[in-house]
């Protein structure tokens, strides 16, 4: 059963903007803090951004000030808003919940971005 479910990736130019989305179940959305994560080639995954249920958001050093992660409670969705893309954020993103039973984890979007 899918539970966590990516969209909005693409490819753009370096100084352009994507917004991602992440429909979570209603079942584990808000159950704790939602994140996300990206993998690019050759790379350990990395974490990107968190935001809690109350609203809390913290930022990975490399996209501080350029990224910005939300959340729409009524849609049971979170987004990570992508401004001022670096070809060095090229990678696979994906959003995560990490609850005491299980890690979930979506099926990734790809994000490519051109020099």
């Amino acid at each position: 059963q899918v539970h966590l479910v990516e969209s909005g990736g693409g490819l753009v130019q370096a100084g352009e903007s994507l917004r991602l989305s992440c429909k979570v179940t209603a079942s584990i959305y808000s159950l704790n803090s939602m994140n996300w994560y990206r993998q690019a080639p050759g790379k350990q995954r990395e974490w990107v951004a968190t935001i809690s249920p109350s609203g809390t958001t913290d930022y990975a050093h490399s996209v501080k000030g350029r990224f910005t992660i939300s959340r729409d409670d009524a849609k049971n969705t979170m987004y990570l808003q992508m401004n001022s893309l670096k070809p060095e954020d090229t990678a696979v993103y994906y959003c995560n919940t990490n609850l005491p039973w299980q890690n979930y984890w979506g099926q990734g979007t790809q994000v490519t971005v051109s020099s």
